[in-house]
């Protein structure tokens, strides 16, 4: 007997993995596209404002190569305040296994979203919250950069191989 569900909602989590110190910035955004991410640029500008450059690296989904994100990456580069310069670094189509992030994304789905049943959105976001939030003070209070195991619930260790795939093929 199939089961049906009445949808509670779509979240969609926007984040970025600071490597050297393995912290997660997040927020929610209402889609995938250009403007979520080029929001989630000036919100990293920002938190990193006494750095001198900062690199992004990201997978090669069309809305991390569009004009209009380049342009406010150029826009930020030019200004002559104390903001620090950025580069884009992107990873190479079909190499899931580079991402890093994918690993962080797919350890807190294992452990807040799947087999859940939240009564609410944001019951949802308050679980995310909590565990991004616990995330960042275990790595605030016992540095570890990224780059061996993250998290705890991840399915490979965050190492770069190429016979990795970081995100889960059992959820989409």
């Amino acid at each position: 007997m199939p089961q049906h569900q009445r949808s509670k909602g779509t979240l969609i989590v926007t984040g970025a993995l600071e490597l050297s110190t393995n912290q997660i910035t997040h927020f929610y955004s209402p889609a995938k596209n250009t403007s979520e991410m080029i929001k989630l640029l000036y919100r990293i500008v920002d938190a990193y404002a006494d750095q001198e450059c900062i690199y992004f690296s990201w997978d090669a989904a069309s809305w991390h190569a569009s004009k209009a994100l380049y342009a406010s990456v150029q826009d930020i580069n030019m200004r002559s305040d104390a903001r620090p310069q950025v580069k884009l670094v992107p990873l190479p189509s079909c190499a899931q296994f580079l991402n890093v992030i994918e690993l962080v994304f797919s350890g807190m789905a294992r452990a807040i979203i799947h087999n859940s049943d939240f009564p609410s959105l944001e019951a949802a976001q308050d679980a995310i919250d909590k565990y991004f939030a616990e995330r960042n003070e275990q790595f605030s209070k016992h540095p570890k950069r990224a780059g061996q195991k993250i998290w705890g619930d991840e399915r490979v260790p965050s190492e770069f191989s190429v016979s990795h795939n970081c995100k889960d093929p059992k959820y989409r």
